[in-house]
């Protein structure tokens, strides 16, 4: 019997170290992707900085769109765009009001993908036959500025609607 109430105890523990590690990991980004510099860095640079990329998107002219997802725990989700030569050309937080103003109904759920990069959740609703993906992203530059920005989509896998809500784990706490 004490094992089981042992065992039941470290998953919380283990949570909270990984918990905090993300959000550690999250408040050095902006130290790392400023070191970063259009034109000057390389894809080597990129890749010391950051690791393996979550997706490599086809971007114009042979360049490719690396995405470094930082959903569930941060509050950021960067594409850099790595030049067909090598060279970084661009990087960008792609979770925005701006970027979430360009979704619109009848989108693509890969086009959606590609803009935003992997969702912190995908919540599935079998009776209405809808899908959400929900973003954490920040409004503002305190924890309390934590927001949900969702895109519902339809049963053909298309954009139906969107919406932002401020984050509910700021009402638990």
């Amino acid at each position: 019997m004490h094992t089981f109430f042992r065992t039941q105890a470290r998953p919380w523990s283990t949570w909270s170290a990984v918990l905090g590690l993300a959000l550690l990991l999250s408040a050095c980004d902006p130290r790392h992707i400023g070191k970063l510099e259009p034109g000057v860095s390389t894809e080597a640079d990129v890749r010391e900085r950051f690791g393996a990329p979550e997706a490599i998107w086809d971007g114009p002219d042979g360049a490719q769109i690396f995405e470094y997802n930082h959903q569930p725990g941060g509050y950021q989700n960067y594409m850099i765009t790595i030049a067909a030569d090598g060279s970084m050309s661009a990087r960008h937080q792609v979770l925005t009001a701006h970027n979430f103003a360009r979704i619109k109904p009848g989108m693509s759920m890969e086009e959606v993908r590609r803009m935003l990069g992997k969702p912190k959740a995908i919540l599935r609703f079998d009776l209405k036959r809808e899908l959400h993906y929900d973003w954490r992203y920040r409004d503002g530059p305190n924890e309390s500025d934590s927001r949900v920005f969702t895109v519902v989509f339809d049963h053909d896998l298309r954009v139906a609607s969107t919406h932002s809500v401020r984050d509910p784990a700021l009402e638990r706490n």
